[in-house]
């Protein structure tokens, strides 16, 4: 048996093995051991067969579009970009991973066509590897489908988390500690679904005799083995349903669309503005302007950083030595008390504040 049957062996097992107190021990094995089959045929698929994609990331954020082939990336691309991505009414028009870029809000983002996804694509076919490789460097995903196949958002979720994408998910507040000594210690600050014979079973399972385990919520079995694995991605998405010139209103009452996605229509330009809006604040950014002394701030090109930003951060991004000559700053705008303040390195900013820094002479 290869690594594929060996997988669907594990998989048909706790498919049919009901989940429960009494089988989560075994079930909790089964879905160690299957992680690590997929870890493994995910690297065995790289393995002596073509050049993979290498794209160098510019801009504030590089966002990539995912999705079946023929759902409309590619227009869609050319909607927002300057790129010209070759668009056709058959599957596996894109062949490379397409570049774009376009500017939001003074937020250069950077937005990428990749070969469509096929059912199997994280154990390696139709190139699978090497797009889900891509796919693990965004910033956020764009998983594309039309009006016509909704269904086909599943598959791709499924897919990107066979190959340890995680979307839309929190990373689990686990800590574990390895140690040469001692055996394993587990302190949990609330309940969860695992017991610790569940949890001792299948840090065995990836040869973890020693270690002090911290876990600060509630996890499933899942999420546990992800903890250990460590290779897990997680990335925001935003899942869009393109092609929405080709249905009438009462036809688009009838489909089942997933809750929260953007319909849009990339040939006709529908929605996109909508999109665009909805990329720069799931990205969480803020648009900071600057202002020198006696002059009007620069809102033309806005510093571009994430929510929860500093005086600090923005000194950073400036120049990294800027920090040494700090000697305090002025604000103006919904993070501050008044106008003018004077604020020090630790102050957090909101969008659209106004900053002087002053240095040090």
């Amino acid at each position: 048996m290869g690594i594929e049957d060996d997988i669907k062996a594990i998989e048909d097992e706790i498919r049919k093995t009901p989940y429960n107190k009494a089988t989560q021990l075994h079930v909790g094995r089964l879905k160690a051991k299957l992680a690590k089959l997929r870890d493994e045929a995910q690297k065995t698929s790289g393995k002596g067969g073509g050049s993979g994609y290498s794209i160098k990331k510019s801009g504030d954020a590089t966002v990539i579009l995912v999705g079946f082939p023929s759902v409309g990336k590619s227009t869609l691309l050319n909607q927002f970009t300057n790129a010209q991505s070759p668009v056709a009414a058959y599957d596996f028009t894109t062949l490379d991973v397409i570049p774009g870029s376009f500017v939001h809000k003074g937020a250069r983002i950077q937005l990428l066509d990749v070969p469509g996804l096929i059912e199997g694509a994280a154990t390696g076919k139709g190139r699978g590897r090497e797009v889900l490789s891509v796919i693990r460097n965004a910033d956020l995903l764009l998983p594309i489908t039309d009006v016509f196949h909704p269904e086909h958002l599943k598959v791709i979720k499924n897919e990107l988390h066979e190959a340890g994408v995680r979307i839309n998910e929190t990373p689990p507040d686990v800590t574990i500690h390895r140690k040469s000594t001692g055996g394993i210690v587990i302190n949990r600050t609330v309940e969860c679904e695992i017991d610790e014979a569940t949890m001792r079973s299948i840090l065995n399972e990836y040869k973890i005799h020693n270690a002090d385990v911290l876990i600060r919520g509630s996890i499933t079995l899942d999420q546990f083995i992800d903890v250990i694995m460590g290779n897990r991605k997680y990335v925001p998405a935003l899942i869009l349903v393109n092609k929405l010139d080709l249905v009438d209103d009462e036809t688009l009452k009838s489909l089942v669309i997933p809750e929260g996605a953007i319909l849009i229509s990339a040939e006709k330009g529908q929605g996109l503005d909508k999109l665009k809006d909805a990329i720069f604040d799931r990205l969480e950014f803020i648009r900071i302007y600057m202002k020198r002394p006696g002059n009007p701030p620069d809102k033309e090109e806005p510093l571009i950083l994430k929510e929860g930003a500093t005086i600090g951060d923005v000194c950073a991004r400036i120049h990294r030595h800027l920090k040494q000559k700090f000697k305090y700053a002025l604000v103006w705008g919904k993070s501050v008390k008044y106008e003018g303040q004077r604020i020090g390195l630790e102050h957090v900013l909101l969008d659209e504040d106004v900053v002087t820094l002053v240095m040090e002479r």
